[in-house]
């Protein structure tokens, strides 16, 4: 009876909330930020290891800066500074917008950790390769793109798989921005109005999240394995 008493309650939870919907919205914020957080990540990995010194000391200082603000303080940023004073909006529809800002601020700090994954890849990549390279006339920019990144992109899976899962679950600060229908925000409103129900709706939320990271972990250890640079 006690167990078909706890199974009720996981059904009555999905038939009054829509949970698989928090968690698709989730996975949408999560797979924007890091398509832009990856292409802003790699910027800031070539002005790191840049010949120029302001591109390094821009590149560094944005890392410093963005890897140690909370999230929930550049959050806050966003949506009181950038929206509420500013009155900067990313979209006229007033959900999509706040989706748009969780996005932005996912991504900017996001960045600074992919840079950091990159750089520790193009550590991986010996000396002599990016010599060879301008040994054959080739600049800065091609040298990067053709002989360093490829390589460094091999050696940086695993640190930017588990950016990947960290992002997964920072996610859930979008709430702050006041995207309403994600994971965080259902949560807080079930606990509110079904306090009696807390062990089976903390369930809920921790197997989305296992359901969600654990393929991600898997992925990236079996592609950093098959696909290391044999030095």
């Amino acid at each position: 009876m006690r167990s078909d008493g706890f199974v009720s309650q996981f059904a009555d939870l999905f038939d009054q909330y829509d949970v698989i919907g928090a968690f698709w919205v989730n996975i949408q914020l999560t797979l924007w930020s890091a398509l832009f957080a990856l292409i802003l990540g790699t910027i800031l990995a070539l002005f790191r290891i840049s010949p120029v010194p302001s591109l390094r000391w821009a590149g560094t200082a944005y890392v410093n800066i963005f890897r140690n603000t909370p999230l929930t303080i550049i959050m806050a940023f966003l949506t009181l500074g950038v929206w509420a004073q500013l009155h900067v909006t990313l979209s006229d529809d007033f959900n999509t917008n706040f989706f748009r800002l969780a996005v932005v601020g996912l991504s900017v700090y996001t960045a600074s950790f992919v840079c950091e994954s990159i750089r520790s890849g193009v550590n991986t990549v010996p000396i002599g390769q990016a010599e060879a390279a301008r040994s054959i006339g080739l600049s800065f920019l091609p040298a990067a793109r053709l002989v360093i990144l490829p390589q460094a992109f091999r050696g940086a899976i695993a640190p930017l798989g588990s950016t990947l899962i960290a992002l997964t679950k920072n996610s859930t600060v979008a709430s702050v921005v006041g995207v309403a229908t994600e994971t965080s925000s259902l949560l807080k409103n079930m606990i509110e109005f079904h306090s009696s129900l807390m062990v089976a709706i903390f369930l809920t939320f921790a197997l989305g999240y296992v359901i969600l990271v654990i393929p991600v972990g898997l992925a990236t250890t079996s592609l950093s394995r098959r696909l290391a640079v044999k030095r």
